[in-house]
């Protein structure tokens, strides 16, 4: 049994700004204060809620490493802004040299007798200073206008399987759940939602390309006209030049 906190995490809490239909992000630190290499992993009760970059990792001795939690768009507010949604972030001693690529769900569970560390975190929603998320219409609360404007999902690929909590987590703690990968079929069609953009931009393009070769063309002719032109005059000049050439031979004889 550790006697010594491995992990120091700030904020204990994480915060976000609430406005519908818009993500929002909050940033945590973890502090290995310990003389070990630490592993971590980061659960949460609403995976489908949240993207976690990086949701696992290794922390060095006395070193620290920040991850980011993104709260996707939102559709409806809670009420009162009260988010019951909850993080655990699981820490434990590795061997030196561990990568991150052999950190697995295994390696926090407490059957293997290792210590695995718990810091739980809440979810704390915040209104924008400058805009309410409701505005007040007839005593009843309305959701503003101003929140249809959607924002693209910021999808982030987890790297890190989708597998259960560890059995030996206790029973408060067995809601949690890791974070799954972006499913690929949503990715295939997203792809496919932007190829039409994509041909009607190739298309205006080729439009514009199109437009511009007459343009092209007539400044090419017009350089040809205007070489002949010059030519010509040089030629009446050297003509007139042999002229005065020969009257001043006229003269001298």
């Amino acid at each position: 049994m550790m006697t010594t906190e491995l992990l120091d995490v700030q904020p204990r809490e994480l915060k976000f700004t609430f406005e519908l239909k818009k993500q929002s992000l909050c940033s945590i630190q973890l502090i290995n204060k310990s003389d070990h290499y630490v592993a971590f992993k980061v659960k949460t009760t609403s995976p489908k809620k949240y993207c976690v970059r990086p949701n696992a990792g290794i922390i060095k001795p006395k070193a620290t490493c920040d991850f980011t939690v993104t709260m996707q768009a939102q559709r409806v507010a809670p009420p009162d802004l009260q988010c019951k949604d909850k993080f655990l972030i699981l820490s434990t001693v590795i061997p030196f040299g561990t990568t991150e690529e052999e950190i697995t769900s295994d390696m926090f569970s407490k059957d293997s007798g290792k210590y695995i560390e718990e810091k739980k975190l809440r979810v704390v929603l915040i209104s924008p200073p400058s805009s309410p998320v409701f505005v007040p219409i007839n005593g009843e609360s309305k959701q503003d206008p101003c929140y249809e404007n959607s924002v693209k999902k910021d999808r982030v690929l987890s790297g890190v399987e989708n597998i259960p909590p560890p059995h030996g987590v206790a029973e408060d703690v067995e809601g949690f759940e890791t974070y799954k990968d972006m499913d690929e079929s949503r990715a295939v069609k997203d792809v496919e939602e932007l190829k039409p953009a994509n041909i009607g931009e190739e298309l205006k393009l080729a439009k514009v390309v199109e437009e511009l070769k007459p343009a092209k063309d007539a400044v090419a002719l017009n350089l040809t006209k205007d070489f002949e032109e010059l030519k010509l005059k040089l030629n009446t000049v050297d003509s007139k030049l042999k002229e005065v050439s020969f009257s001043h031979l006229d003269l001298s004889l």
